[in-house]
């Protein structure tokens, strides 16, 4: 696995429950997580894809 540095500049807490966060240097990397460390996992994840080249 790749290591990536993105700073989570933006955390929301979701009105349903849980966070959501973006990372606005990645356009379209958004995720959610039911717990904080459930969202830092996600959003990790997504970065990864976000910025995979298949």
């Amino acid at each position: 696995m790749a290591l990536y540095q993105a700073k989570i500049s933006i955390v929301h807490k979701a009105e349903e429950g849980g966070y959501w966060a973006e990372i606005p240097a990645i356009p379209g990397c958004v995720t959610q997580g039911d717990s904080f460390e459930e969202l830092l996992t996600n959003i990790y994840e997504d970065a990864e894809a976000c910025l995979s080249v298949d």
